[in-house]
């Protein structure tokens, strides 16, 4: 069965007022979009366009609640969320929990009695929050996951060096995060410890954090002047993010946290997988994003949100890791497969009649359970296991399980969401 789907934009201070309207061919209202959210989250379930064909119900969530087995199968719930987001100002810097952590955050929180509105909550449930992004425009901007500590190192020695002050050994300038940072640390046993140490210091509330987030401002911008450029080129992007972040959040202590973290600028099409632990904030652009379907969010600052330093760095993943790119497969033209390898979730790249060598006049897809699919460009034709519907640009739908495999037709792209794994092969 094939249900068309719709929502509305969440309108958050960061999102873009014309990204997502200029993708999908809707209106703009002056206003910021910042999410499109299709999924069955009770945060902003999908709309149905027909309740007719559901019953009467007319969100995602009610109806798949009517009868979770017939509508999504044996998981009974829709395991993931599919986003289209689009970011003009920095997200917070944020980690999710495993789903581990998660269950037993969730337990704590509701033994202690805080209410899940509470803004100090962290554990709105009892899931794991892993997620992928696509970028959808030239350039998307991101920070994810710590830089190996030589790195963070030989920034710091850097912009000590452009400091060029004479009034203050080296370690009064950064105050103790260089002390941290020196080569011999003793009471350390890895580089992981060292940055949370780090780390730690920062989210403190330490009186002199403020004036090191001030003093760091001012030294990137120093850096950045075109004397210094055969100096700071591989660090440039990430001293113009220090000086970006505190024109959005001044003196902000995630200020610092950036220099620490990996800066990515992703090239259309291309895709990050973050896992529980990775901290990552999104800068700049539009994409994609696909993840479990939960509400757990640790941050870490950029934010005049709660900030729980003592769960943050219980969840934090702080060894340096490459950045988690994530490669589709292609199994036939027109097809990118995006397999982060967890039950939740993968995302499936369709193009079809389209002028590009690797597309082709149809295109095969088997979900492996309920998917959801949105039209980016052109208008394409699905096909299931029932009949057939036709979505054009902006337009998006819910198939259920008993649709099996699908044809793509037309001429357009569109974007679909499905489980990662079989109903039989989960626990």
């Amino acid at each position: 069965m094939f249900v068309p789907i719709t929502n509305t934009p969440r309108d958050y201070a960061w999102g873009s007022e014309t990204a997502i309207p200029r993708l999908l061919g809707t209106e703009e209202t002056g206003e910021p979009q910042a999410e499109l959210w299709l999924g069955a989250h009770p945060g902003s379930p999908a709309r149905i366009f027909d309740p007719s064909l559901t019953e009467g119900h007319t969100d995602l969530e009610s109806w798949i609640a009517s009868d979770p087995t017939r509508i999504v199968g044996r998981r009974g719930t829709l395991p993931y969320l599919l986003k289209i987001l689009a970011a003009a100002a920095p997200l917070s810097l944020q980690a999710h929990p495993t789903l581990e952590r998660a269950r037993e955050g969730f337990a704590r929180e509701n033994a202690a009695g805080i209410a899940l509105d509470d803004p100090a909550r962290n554990y709105k449930d009892a899931l794991h929050k892993p997620e992928l992004v696509v970028a959808l425009s030239d350039r998307y901007e991101a920070l994810c996951g710590f830089r190996a500590l030589a790195e963070v190192r030989e920034i710091v020695d850097l912009l000590v060096m452009i400091d060029g002050s004479q009034t203050a050994p080296r370690w009064e300038l950064y105050g103790p995060i260089v002390h941290l940072l020196e080569d011999s640390p003793t009471a350390f046993e890895s580089d992981a410890d060292i940055l949370r140490s780090v780390v730690a210091y920062l989210l403190s509330g330490a009186e002199e954090v403020p004036a090191l987030v001030g003093h760091l401002v001012r030294t990137a911008e120093k850096a950045l002047h075109p004397a210094h450029a055969h100096l700071t080129d591989p660090y440039t992007p990430s001293l113009e993010t220090v000086v970006r972040l505190n024109e959005e959040y001044p003196g902000d202590p995630g200020i610092v946290i950036s220099l620490l973290l990996n800066r990515v600028t992703l090239a259309k099409g291309q895709a990050l997988y973050l896992p529980a632990g990775n901290i990552h904030a999104y800068l700049s652009g539009l994409g994609v994003e696909l993840m479990s379907a939960s509400d757990n969010v640790l941050r870490g600052g950029l934010t005049p949100k709660h900030v729980d330093v003592a769960e943050l760095l219980e969840v934090l993943d702080f060894d340096a890791l490459p950045v988690p790119y994530l490669v589709p497969t292609r199994p036939v033209p027109g097809l990118s497969v995006f397999t982060p390898g967890v039950p939740d979730f993968v995302l499936a790249q369709v193009e079809v009649g389209i002028d590009r060598p690797f597309a082709a006049p149809t295109v095969g897809f088997t979900p492996l359970g309920a998917a959801i699919g949105i039209c980016i460009a052109g208008a394409v034709t699905v096909t299931g296991a029932s009949g057939t519907h036709r979505f054009a640009r902006g337009e998006a739908f819910f198939a259920t399980p008993d649709e099996g495999a699908l044809a793509f037709g037309g001429s357009g792209t569109v974007f679909v969401a499905a489980p990662g794994a079989p109903a039989a092969e989960l626990p």
